[in-house]
């Protein structure tokens, strides 16, 4: 009787203990399932953000007109150009033309400050706003409540004046990229005629919050 008990009980443990490890490897491959899944979304998310770096969600608008592109708004009064721009103590020259666009930004209730803007010509080209001055609108705080005035200065080849627009677009965080940033296309109101006029007779100096 007693050996009949032990060759009972002895495959008894040895299923117990089978069952333990199988139960085990259960869980491990769970594990290593989800984290395989985890990784995989991880990339999925990481590819798709990197995707949308560059996706922007674009308001049109007119020279004349508030622009609202949902966190900011932004309105050009008038176009001139020049030679010289004046900046504190010294006076900056260029051997092409400054382009001034005169505007004012808002913002519905949440402070932010817009990026350097960009001047899109009819034929697709882009220039950056001028390295040499400070467009008096990028990088200042837009406040809630009032319109904020100043200008976004270009310093760009006459033909690339007919048919202009500028594009203005909020700041991105420093930490992170923020995709389908909202951005505002205004069109200049260039026309032919109004684009021999910058070229040919541009002002002498111009002098960033002179009034005119």
């Amino acid at each position: 009787m007693t050996a009949v008990q032990q060759q009972v009980t002895a495959p008894g443990r040895g299923q117990r203990k089978g069952g333990r490890r199988s139960a085990g490897s259960v869980v491990l491959n769970t594990v290593l399932g989800l984290a395989l899944a985890a990784g995989a979304v991880s990339l999925q998310t990481l590819a798709m953000s990197a995707d949308d770096m560059d996706s922007r969600l674009t308001y049109s608008g007119a020279k004349g007109q508030e622009v609202n592109a949902g966190r900011f708004a932004v309105k050009v009064k008038g176009v001139s150009s020049a030679k010289q721009i004046r900046t504190f103590d010294k006076t900056v020259p260029t051997d092409q033309i400054f382009l001034v666009v005169d505007a004012e930004a808002t913002v519905p209730k949440t402070p932010l400050n817009l990026a350097a803007p960009v001047l899109l010509t009819a034929d697709g080209r882009r220039f950056a706003g001028s390295d040499k001055v400070n467009s008096t609108l990028s990088g200042v705080p837009i406040q809630p409540g009032w319109w904020t005035p100043g200008v976004f200065i270009f310093e760009v080849p006459v033909d690339a004046l007919a048919g202009a627009k500028a594009v203005i677009s909020p700041q991105g965080s420093a930490l992170y990229g923020e995709p389908l940033m909202p951005e505002a296309q205004v069109d200049l109101g260039i026309d032919d005629a109004t684009a021999k006029r910058l070229a040919s007779a541009p002002a002498e100096v111009y002098t960033p919050g002179e009034k005119k």
